[in-house]
């Protein structure tokens, strides 16, 4: 009777230790930033987040979604602190979002060899996808170069002969400089990295004149948030736009176009960028992003806040692949591997450094049919862009 009592218990507690680990969470950190004027980007990843948990019914399989919100304030440092407090406090599942690389690069460490897997919304610098790569960091964005590699070569494809560039001096700016150098064929005939940061440069009256007395043909930029908006009003107010063209990656966007419509910056439209996503990519989960999250917010979403969607359905890819099982790593990696979701993009494939391999195109600002300004892509540039590092990842 003994023997049979004690078997029973050992069932009970089997199913019972079975029925609780149905019900665990699975807790996600998400490190943006929230205040500050780059405030206004964090909102957008967050924005999408919460609609993409929304879309998903905050479930993942059986599974409960809870997500921790943590604010960078534009500094690695407290970046850093943020995803220490995730992992270690919270000891979240999932670490994701991260705007900028410097903040990425200061927090990587914190999550990795804290057992857990890091996700970049955003941030793509070539230290993670070459020899820093690592088995259990993915991004659901691009890597830094890949952008402005298009840019370089839609310059030649326009017959393009010279370049001034124009970039904010960090980890992101560096790679999108080389991106653009590595793919443009004409001559730089100038070049000038700005302060960035907390007190980051927002005059650029000295470098515009440098870059008209260059004779360059056209000013590449990379300015992201604010700084791209005070760039484009200082350009239009130096009266450039007819002298110098302008080429940019991730400064002309959904965040910054309604600023510049409301000013009245009309010479904003028919400017040229490339990126991997617009608002008009005929996808069927595209449509479903873009049409929930102009009825919800109602704004057209950015670029952050696509790869921020992404980044819902890429967890619950993986989440669901091992029947909620968290403590499977192993299945896990495999399942986000074959990055198995619906994706605004479109199918996609990773890389073996866990960057995505994916089309790129041309974008050009425009109206839309109610007036609205936003992008609308003109054309691809790259089918299936593996980035350049990725030879140097080992996995």
């Amino acid at each position: 009777m003994l023997r049979k009592a004690l078997g029973a218990g050992l069932v009970a507690a089997t199913m019972l230790a079975g029925a609780t680990a149905q019900a665990a969470e699975v807790k996600i950190g998400f490190v943006t930033t929230l205040t500050t004027p780059a405030g206004v980007i964090g909102r957008d990843m967050k924005d999408a987040f919460d609609l993409g948990l929304e879309h998903i019914g905050h479930k993942m399989g059986n599974l409960d979604v809870k997500v921790l919100y943590e604010d960078d304030g534009f500094k690695p440092e407290i970046g850093k602190q943020k995803t220490d407090k995730l992992v270690k406090q919270d000891d979240v599942d999932f670490v994701a979002g991260f705007i900028w690389s410097h903040v990425l690069l200061a927090s990587r460490n914190s999550a990795l060899k804290a057992g857990k897997f890091l996700i970049s919304s955003n941030a793509g610098p070539s230290q993670l996808a070459g020899k820093g790569c690592h088995q259990n960091f993915f991004s659901t964005s691009w890597q830094n170069d890949q952008t402005p590699m298009a840019l370089g070569e839609v310059l030649n494809q326009k017959g393009v002969k010279s370049i001034y560039i124009m970039a904010p001096n960090y980890a992101a700016g560096k790679n999108m400089v080389s991106g653009v150098e590595r793919t443009f064929k004409g001559k730089v005939l100038g070049k000038d990295m700005t302060k960035w940061g907390k007190d980051a440069q927002l005059d650029f009256s000295a470098e515009l004149a440098k870059a008209k007395s260059s004779g360059a043909e056209a000013l590449f930029i990379f300015y992201p948030g604010k700084a791209g908006g005070a760039f484009i009003k200082q350009y239009m107010q130096a009266g450039l736009a007819d002298k110098l063209a302008l080429y940019s990656v991730f400064t002309v966007d959904s965040i910054s176009l309604p600023k510049f419509q409301k000013a009245k910056m009309n010479g904003v439209l028919g400017s040229l960028m490339t990126q991997f996503w617009a608002p008009d990519l005929d996808t069927p989960q595209n449509k479903k992003f873009v049409s929930g999250f102009k009825a919800k917010y109602g704004r057209y979403p950015s670029f952050y806040a696509a790869q921020s969607y992404d980044t819902v359905f890429f967890i619950k890819s993986a989440v669901e692949a091992v029947g909620g099982n968290l403590k499977d790593m192993d299945g896990m990696r495999a399942a986000m591997k074959k990055a198995d979701f619906p994706s605004v993009r479109g199918k996609y494939s990773y890389g073996n450094n866990h960057f995505p391999v994916q089309n790129f195109y041309l974008r050009e600002a425009a109206a839309d049919a109610d007036g609205n300004w936003t992008t609308k892509i003109v054309k691809t540039v790259y089918t299936s862009h593996q980035d350049t590092y990725a030879s140097k990842c080992k996995m």
